[in-house]
Order: structure tokens, then C-alpha cells, then sequence
């Protein structure tokens, strides 16, 4: 063994540990969730052209507010663990979003054990806060984890609207492309905020998503 090897991953270890996490491929079921977007797409009252604002939009509300939980849970003591995620519960009035984050969190956490071998909290775990758990394990830095959790946010969501609009590959890259700002001040403004006065307002989505049960015909479970 060399001097400059050790048992400790590197850091580029723990980046490449990071980014499979992020992965739109992580078999956790994320692919299954639209977060009410197809609702708005089914009512026609979201187009191809409306995406990047309705995403900047979303990332301004819920990511600053998501992003600000995924932060707590990257500090936060395992005994608040419980406190922690019900908090982020009560601030999410649609149904199916909330339960979609919750069997999200719980599958990202099951699925995080067993990669790294380690105990996880027991309870309810949104995906922001499970996500956040994670990198704190690897020892990613807090305001790295924010933005990276907002990017695979945002790349599920426009994945989810490929399938339900004509929107080519060339032209979703393009919109995550352009998003990398909003992303970027989204993760910052979370760094500001604390969890007992955070909040989103982000009508059109929270509605879409509790009308999602009532449509005719569903590709996605929320």
C-alpha cells in the first residue's frame, strides 16, 4: 500500500457516490411520479412551451422549500428525525405529492442501507430529508447536497413531462440546461431559511395534484 492510500473514500469516491444516488435511474420508483404535472398537462393548462417557467416557478416555491428540509436533515440529530419529516409533511396540503415523497424517502433510505451497509432512521422519510440524511453520511458538503438534490428534481420532472408532451431529448437538455441558475439560487435561498417558518405557495401544482386522482386516464400514480 502506497502512503497516500487509506480505508477513508476520497473525495471523488463520495461525488460518484452522490451522483448514482441522484440518478434518475435509481430503481426507487421515481419515474412512476408526475408531482400533478399531469394534471396540468391533461388540462391543457400546461404546454411544451410553459415548462421552463412553470419549472422555475416550482423550483422558487417547493425547491426552496424541499431544499431547505434536505438541509436539516443533512445537520440534524437522529432524535429529531420524526419532528423533522412531519414538519415537511404538514407543509404538503396534496395528498399524492405527500405520500409520493414519503414512499420515495422510505425506498431511497431502504435502498441506501443496503449500498453502504449502515443503519438508517426508522420512520417516516420524505425524499428531501432522506436524501439529505445520505449525503451527510458520505460527507458531501451541505450546500453541494441542495443544489444536486434540486437537479435530479427537476430532471424527473421534465423526464415526466417528455412522456406526456412533445418535448424531444434535444430540447428537455436544453430547459435543464437553462435551469441550472434557478437551480443555483434556489439552493442558496434554502441556506436562508429555517424550517419552523419556511413555506411554499404554489397553488396551480398542489391543486393539479389532488385533481390527479380524478382523471380518466393515468400514466403516473401522482
Amino acid at each position: 500500500m502506497t502512503s497516500n492510500q487509506t480505508n477513508e473514500p476520497t473525495d471523488s469516491l463520495r461525488l460518484l457516490k452522490l451522483i448514482h444516488l441522484a440518478d434518475s435511474a435509481l430503481p426507487i420508483g421515481s419515474a412512476a411520479h408526475s408531482f400533478g404535472l399531469e394534471t396540468l398537462v391533461a388540462e391543457e393548462l400546461l404546454t411544451a412551451g410553459a415548462l421552463p417557467t412553470i419549472l422555475r416557478d416550482y423550483l422558487q416555491e417547493t425547491g426552496v422549500l424541499e431544499a431547505t428540509f434536505c438541509r436539516a436533515a443533512h445537520r440534524t440529530a437522529r432524535a429529531d428525525w420524526a419532528a423533522l419529516n412531519q414538519l415537511l409533511s404538514a407543509r404538503k396540503p396534496a395528498q399524492e405529492s405527500r405520500e409520493a415523497s414519503l414512499t420515495l424517502g422510505r425506498r431511497f433510505l431502504r435502498l441506501f442501507s443496503v449500498l453502504e451497509s449502515v443503519e438508517i432512521p426508522t420512520g417516516d422519510a420524505h425524499y428531501a430529508t432522506a436524501f439529505g440524511h445520505a449525503a451527510h453520511h458520505l460527507a458531501i458538503a451541505e450546500d453541494l447536497t441542495a443544489a444536486v438534490y434540486l437537479q435530479q428534481t427537476v430532471t424527473a420532472l421534465v423526464s415526466a413531462c417528455q412522456r406526456l408532451m412533445p418535448i424531444g431529448q434535444q430540447r428537455a437538455t436544453r430547459v435543464l440546461w437553462d435551469l441550472k441558475p434557478a437551480i443555483l439560487e434556489a439552493a442558496q435561498a434554502s441556506a436562508a431559511s429555517g424550517i419552523d417558518a419556511i413555506a411554499a405557495f404554489n397553488p396551480l401544482v398542489e391543486i393539479a395534484s389532488m385533481r390527479h386522482v380524478a382523471l380518466e386516464t393515468r400514466l403516473f400514480i401522482s
